[in-house]
């Protein structure tokens, strides 16, 4: 029986709650995972390569249009009031990455959201909620997200296709809950591609079922991609991959930890909402994991990941406990030991390409290697 088939109830009672939270799905290679940095330890200046990755969800809680476009344009009014007093090593203000619901679309909702990406704030990517999908359906309603979102000029282009990054909804990137829920698509990660997908920023998901075995990594699924969960196997990427044909994994961090002043152990996935702010310690558990490409340790990748629409979450990042986290940021920004560099999720694919490619120095001369920004973000 595999760990991911493990029933909980088999467990023995001391482990029924680990097992319940499907720590058995990780621990392991998050164990193996930290040997590797800890061989890996960099020396010289660090550049910190810092993205929020937003599930930014308008109708979150099926509430009406009237209150999603409120949400919007409570980001478009305070954000640009958050980012402007803040700025990295490269004198650049934070950047969000808005990845939006094809199926919540209305032009009312992204139109703020391409002048954010006119100021230099953020980037527009996809995401998607779906269920009991077949290839073909899941690629129309794909292209319809494309066609409907590019309109606005907040989608890359590469040769003259979309290039875009993507999350999926639910967590279940290609069918990979066990009754098969909110997906349907084992080859889901084929489609992707095929359709100019190329980097998904999915993961992690704990303590979710979908949460792959694979942790804190930047990777290539390998073997057949028509299987179900295929991102279970990897090719963690190094300096001097060759890029392949298909779509890469760039993760955020996951970890096990403590809260300050407790003893509980708790589940650090790099989410951030009204129940668990961005906090300093936090930002230190993140940047320990040491996500980055092989060989270029000194290029550290934190992805974290919110709800930034709905209101409790928007009070979160649209306040004082973003600015306190900015704030924090700051003290890896000290030109001596580290450079911060705010990223979007296209900029920080880029960057591991260039890593890859044996790039060294700083990522900033890479945020365009191989995806321009899209036409509103120029």
């Amino acid at each position: 029986m595999s760990l991911w088939n493990l029933d909980p109830t088999l467990v023995p009672r001391p482990l029924r709650s680990l097992a319940q939270k499907e720590i058995h799905l990780w621990i392991a290679g998050w164990s193996a995972q930290r040997l590797r940095a800890l061989r890996a330890r960099p020396t010289g200046k660090r550049h910190l390569l810092f993205a929020i990755c937003d599930h930014y969800e308008p109708l979150h809680g099926d509430v009406t249009k009237e209150q999603g476009l409120d949400r919007v344009l409570r980001w478009r009014q305070r954000y640009p009031e958050i980012a402007s007093s803040v700025r990295d090593s490269n004198g650049r203000p934070p950047r969000h990455s808005y990845f939006f619901p094809g199926e919540q679309y209305d032009p009312r909702f992204i139109e703020p959201l391409a002048e954010l990406c006119n100021m230099g704030l953020g980037e527009v990517e996809v995401h998607l909620h779906h269920d009991g999908d077949t290839r073909d359906t899941l690629t129309a309603v794909l292209e319809k997200a494309l066609e409907d979102l590019g309109r606005h000029g907040v989608i890359a282009t590469l040769n003259g296709r979309p290039a875009w990054a993507f999350i999926h909804g639910d967590w279940a990137l290609a069918n990979a809950r066990r009754d098969r829920r909110h997906c349907g698509v084992d080859d889901e990660l084929l489609v992707l591609h095929e359709l100019g997908c190329y980097a998904d920023f999915t993961f992690p998901c704990a303590p979710d079922q979908s949460q792959p075995g694979i942790v804190n990594s930047i990777y290539y699924p390998s073997g057949d991609l028509s299987r179900r969960r295929c991102y279970e196997q990897a090719e963690r990427v190094h300096v001097g991959t060759s890029p392949k044909d298909r779509v890469l994994l760039i993760e955020g961090p996951l970890a096990l930890s403590f809260r300050p002043g407790r003893l509980a152990v708790r589940i650090e996935a790099a989410t951030l909402d009204h129940t668990d702010p961005p906090t300093a310690p936090r930002l230190r558990t993140w940047v320990k994991q040491a996500v980055c490409v092989e060989g270029r340790p000194e290029w550290v990748f934190v992805k974290v990941h919110t709800h930034g629409a709905p209101e409790r979450n928007a009070d979160v990042m649209l306040g004082d406990a973003i600015v306190r986290f900015h704030e924090a940021l700051a003290s890896y920004n000290d030109g001596t030991q580290w450079d911060l560099h705010y990223v979007t999720a296209r900029e920080m694919f880029n960057v591991a390409r260039a890593a890859m490619d044996g790039k060294k120095g700083s990522p900033a001369s890479y945020f365009d290697y191989v995806v321009p920004p899209p036409a509103r973000a120029t």
